[in-house]
């Protein structure tokens, strides 16, 4: 239990007063007053004795739970060495929906020894709203699978395939088959920590083992499609988390048809006291309450503007036509005729068609540097039993159920993309100066540059969904107001447009520093048990598709508020070479473009002359590529590069990598995704130090078809002697 004599801090650094821990607002000041329990996780049995002190801040709960009454200041972090230690948590910051982040570290003096304990935030613990004081873990899935009905435990099973693949790349996908840690929260699928695998890494075969455990307690409707997957599994049939996914979603488009779903958005935009006009957009039009059924589509927008005067409400609604339409487009296929990976891959196309026509009338209106006009993006596309979130920037999307309020949109700007990168903890990230600017929007540069974020979750339940600029989300006004003014929504003891109404005048009142607009999506939901037995049935996953689990690489191009107002800087910032004398600026441009020419020599020799065979593979001679270069026709001596990190064969790749095709071994079936290919790593200076095989065998084409992967264009040298030093022979 708390320590009743302990106290709560204000975080309002004007104030810092103490008050008792059953106050929700501090008495002397009003500001809200957050709680935040932290998960503990070390190498000690326990942190200390419920109701001590730790480091003049931290409240110990229980043994592994801590509260901290000093929310105002900033934690303990790690120094930059020590950060591999926690580096997949930071670098699964897109998945925090189901994966706690780092808060802080504590050291303990344990003996003669200190003890580094790691404290993560948000971990799932379910707080009694009685007493707000007895704390307890969230259900393990296993306990939880019992009473739960076919459809969230199939959405259950989905969820942990999706993550597959992510934490496996980190190292951490034992916790997937670790009972104790695998929560749930209403539907949600929940970690209490990181596990990190051993010498020997999990294989799919595992997760099919540990599946079957679940078979008893399984609804009767989906028991024998359990028991075929998870045979799959074991066997190899499905042998990649993409052909896994494929399976899952037919089995929850079968249930999905039993769901009745009703939907109703409302949308409203407002200037806000400080600014003189409104450069936010949305759709439908502010003000407009649309219910599914009637409608035929149920479709939300928010943008937020950038550009000012020089034409950020342009951009904004450009945005929100072009979008609608391209959607409605979309939306006119039947549901049963639609691809779930192949709609994410529209959705972000529709987004990159709005993208190159804000920055074709950029460029049209020689609009340079800060006076380009541009937009955020965030939008709800409810279809069915999913929901497709779709956005880019930081205005921001929440998904709130009746257990509780999670951001499921992760901020395009610097503080995210250092913690992603895995060189900060969000925390200190978000300390840093210019962290919220952005690192892209719609209308910045050509689509070529843009990566939004597009993703899609199963609901099994009544839930709704927020979307907002960062005129209602700045300062966490939506976690300290959800509770009050949006979870009525789901009791039914208010409407949406009311509600809409008060977070407008939470925006103005608390906020008021920027235009707000916000829309709400109300999904409801009925869902009877069905009489009817399901089947699995192996399906291959589309072949081009841009639905990709792991998070997409970030641009460097930022944008930054000046005086609150975004605004675009210029992708080149002064550098270098600006600042050297005209005199020494010629050589060295000399030396470049002689550099240049060299390679250029060298590339044309390369492609005149045979390339000599490998010793490993005496019979094999790679040929000078002369056809159009693409991954379904690769070739000998072609060259592929990665632009994130990826694992081939047991190696690790980098981004930037460079891989020459050594020769490629046609598929012995009809389906090109079955050829296999054998590449030689080009860029070895590049690699782990205990990379050492330069050889990557029998690699299946289908590994190769992601959009962070491209054959160098005609243009680019495709010689893998002028892209890295030769091994020695």
């Amino acid at each position: 239990m708390e320590n009743d004599a302990a106290t709560l801090y204000c975080p309002n650094e004007l104030c810092q007063a103490a008050n008792p821990l059953t106050h929700k607002f501090c008495q002397r000041c009003s500001t809200p007053l957050p709680k935040r329990y932290l998960w503990a996780v070390g190498d000690v049995l326990n942190v200390g004795s419920p109701g001590e002190i730790l480091a003049d801040r931290y409240l110990v709960i229980n043994e592994s739970v801590v509260l901290d009454t000093k929310p105002g200041l900033l934690p303990q972090g790690l120094e930059a060495e020590n950060l591999q230690t926690i580096r997949a948590y930071l670098r699964l910051i897109p998945y925090s929906l189901h994966i706690p982040q780092v808060y802080g570290m504590l050291s303990l003096q344990d003996g003669l020894s200190r003890k580094e304990i790691l404290l993560l935030e948000k971990p799932p613990l379910l707080v009694e709203p009685t007493t707000d004081t007895q704390l307890r873990l969230c259900p393990q899935l296993t306990t939880a699978w019992r009473t739960a009905t076919s459809m969230r435990q199939l959405n259950w099973l989905w969820q942990l395939a999706h993550l597959w693949q992510p934490l496996v790349s980190e190292g951490v996908a034992s916790s997937l088959i670790d009972s104790h840690l695998l929560r749930v929260e209403g539907s949600l699928v929940r970690l209490l920590e990181l596990r990190f695998d051993t010498s020997t890494a999990p294989q799919l075969s595992h997760l099919g083992d540990f599946w079957q455990q679940l078979l008893p307690d399984t609804k009767p409707v989906i028991a024998e499609f359990v028991n075929q997957v998870s045979n799959f599994l074991i066997q190899g049939d499905i042998n990649s988390p993409e052909v896994l996914i494929a399976v899952l979603d037919r089995g929850l488009a079968e249930l999905g048809k039993l769901q009745s779903p009703t939907i109703k958005i409302i949308t409203k935009t407002d200037t806000g006291p400080k600014r003189q006009r409104n450069e936010d957009a949305c759709y439908p039009p502010s003000g407009t309450l649309l219910s599914k059924p009637p409608q035929a589509t149920a479709l939300a927008i928010v943008c937020d503007g950038i550009g000012g005067h020089e034409g950020g409400n342009v951009a904004s609604n450009l945005a929100i036509e072009t979008i609608q339409q391209q959607v409605q487009q979309l939306t006119k296929v039947p549901y049963d005729h639609l691809e779930p990976s192949l709609l994410l891959a529209d959705l972000e196309q529709a987004a990159a068609v709005a993208n190159d026509k804000i920055s074709q009338r950029n460029d049209n209106e020689n609009r340079q540097g800060r006076k380009r006009m541009g937009t955020t993006l965030v939008m709800a596309l409810p279809v069915a039993h999913e929901i497709y979130i779709t956005h880019v920037g930081d205005s921001r999307a929440y998904w709130i159920t009746r257990d509780s309020c999670y951001q499921v949109t992760l901020d395009d700007d610097v503080a995210s993309r250092e913690v992603r990168l895995g060189y900060a903890i969000y925390r200190e990230a978000v300390q840093q100066s210019g962290s919220g600017s952005l690192v892209q929007a719609l209308g910045m540069s050509p689509s070529a540059a843009l990566h939004p974020t597009a993703q899609r979750f199963i609901l099994d339940e009544d839930a709704v969904f927020l979307l907002t600029s960062d005129g209602l989300s700045d300062f966490d006004r939506v976690e300290e107001y959800w509770e009050t003014e949006i979870l009525p929504i789901l009791t039914e003891e208010t409407d949406l447009v009311t509600v809409a109404d008060k977070l407008l005048e939470i925006a103005n009142t608390k906020n008021g520093h920027d235009n707000v607009t916000i829309a709400l999506v109300h999904y409801q939901v009925k869902y009877v048990e069905p009489e009817l037995t399901l089947k699995a049935t192996i399906v291959e996953p589309p072949t081009i598709t841009s639905a990709n689990i792991e998070p997409k690489p970030l641009q460097p191009t930022l944008l930054e508020d000046i005086s609150e107002q975004k605004t675009l800087i210029p992708e080149d910032k002064p550098g270098f070479f600006r600042k050297l004398p005209l005199h020494l600026i010629v050589p060295i441009m000399i030396m470049i473009a002689a550099g240049w020419l060299g390679l250029l020599v060298r590339g044309f020799l390369w492609q005149s002359q045979p390339v000599p065979t490998f010793s490993s593979s005496p019979s094999t001679t790679i040929k000078p590529a002369t056809n159009q270069r693409s991954l379904a026709n690769l070739a000998p001596g072609w060259v592929i590069t990665n632009s994130q990190e990826i694992t081939l064969g047991n190696q690790k790749l980098p981004p930037g990598s460079f891989l020459q095709v050594v020769e490629p071994e046609p598929s012995t079936t009809p389906n090109s995704q079955e050829s296999l290919v054998d590449l030689r790593l080009c860029s070895p200076e590049n690699s782990p130090p205990d990379q050492t095989e330069k050889i990557i065998r029998r690699v299946k084409l289908a590994q190769l078809q992601r959009p962070d992967i491209a054959v160098l264009q005609s243009n680019e040298t495709s010689s893998c002697e002028a892209l890295s030093p030769q091994p020695d022979s």
